[in-house]
């Protein structure tokens, strides 16, 4: 006998597993796109396969990145403006490996949210799809939870993982000495680290994310959502050619923190100031908040979003040979005997 009684379903409990399942449907197409040498398969398996050797490696030594975006994600999610901050979580996990001399291969992504909306999830994943194009690495997998009572309506969270590899021998920094010279490529603006004192600073210039930005064209906010610059092409260029001994991604700790990272024990970074110009948005935050250059110079990239360390005699090729990849190419300075990022001239 049968109650005609209704049993309570995952639907009710907030999770709709249809939902998910168009999800993946719809960026199959993205997803296929950014295949490359190495991929084994397509998305929907418990676990993604790589060839390593159909990738062209002999020795491999792999090399791992993970990563987020901080709190950019809440401009995006309130300006609706969510297109491009999957370039942003492509970008800090692939620029990061490729300092380690390490070809991208492939990319998972981890989506989280309270409701899963679908527009807004493709939006999102098809953006970290063009990143992993425009890296040379495939999306080949990963997880988008819908966990209601987790966030706030409207909230989600990113997170990112980069696999690369290179053949044994050829990891950096290697080779780093007295007499270097430091080549700076230009960044598209604050890129993904800072937000949460970015967001400070709007708070105290009284102005909505609508409002016209005051140092570029369109809103301020579809100013500050400008996605990370993509370094791995140009980078993986350079190493090829010969004469590079250490790339630093700048990010968190701006370029006093990060540049250090990659030198030997006795050796500092000797960075002139005047050789570039401190982008709008940088002047912007600065003047706002009433900043000193030192926290400004350990805070932001200040214009500068990669620095790679190269051989004196091969500096002038390396440059052109950037300069023909589309990046904008700064000589900064050299590294000398001592210890952290020495300062001359003024950004400020």
């Amino acid at each position: 006998m049968t109650t005609g009684h209704n049993g309570l379903t995952y639907a009710d409990a907030g999770v709709n597993i249809d939902a998910g399942n168009a999800l993946v449907d719809r960026i199959k197409p993205a997803a296929k796109a950014t295949s490359r040498p190495g991929v084994m398969g397509g998305l929907g398996g418990f676990g993604a396969l790589f060839d390593l050797k159909a990738a062209g490696y002999t020795d491999p030594v792999l090399v791992a990145a993970t990563d987020g975006v901080g709190t950019k994600l809440r401009i995006a999610i309130d300006t609706g403006h969510v297109d491009t901050i999957g370039i942003d979580l492509v970008a800090m996990c692939v620029n990061d490996l490729v300092c380690q001399g390490a070809e991208p291969l492939f990319f998972l992504d981890y989506f989280a949210t309270g409701k899963l909306e679908l527009d807004q999830a493709t939006r999102i994943i098809t953006g970290i799809a063009k990143g992993c194009a425009d890296s040379g690495c495939a999306l080949i997998g990963g997880e988008t939870a819908e966990m209601p009572g987790m966030y706030h309506k409207g909230d989600f969270d990113l997170a990112g993982f980069a696999v690369g590899a290179m053949e044994r021998g050829t990891e950096l920094p290697a080779g780093v000495q007295k007499g270097d010279v430091l080549l700076g490529l230009a960044s598209n603006g604050v890129h993904s680290n800072g937000y949460s004192f970015v967001r400070k600073v709007v708070e105290l210039s009284g102005l909505d994310w609508d409002a016209p930005s005051p140092f570029s064209d369109g809103t301020l906010g579809q100013a500050l959502l400008t996605p990370t610059r993509l370094y791995v092409k140009p980078a993986l260029a350079a190493v090829r050619a010969g004469g590079v001994h250490g790339l630093a991604h700048i990010t968190g700790g701006g370029l006093t923190e990060n540049p250090p990272r990659i030198l030997p024990v006795g050796l500092a970074c000797e960075i002139d100031l005047s050789s570039w110009q401190l982008p709008p948005v940088f002047r912007w935050l600065a003047s706002t908040a009433n900043m000193a250059e030192a926290e400004l110079l350990k805070t932001f990239n200040c214009g500068i979003g990669m620095i790679l360390v190269v051989a004196e005699d091969q500096a002038e090729a390396l440059a052109s040979l950037l300069g023909a990849e589309g990046e904008t190419v700064v000589r900064l300075g050299t590294i000398i005997e001592g210890q952290g990022v020495h300062y001359s001239g003024r950004l400020l």
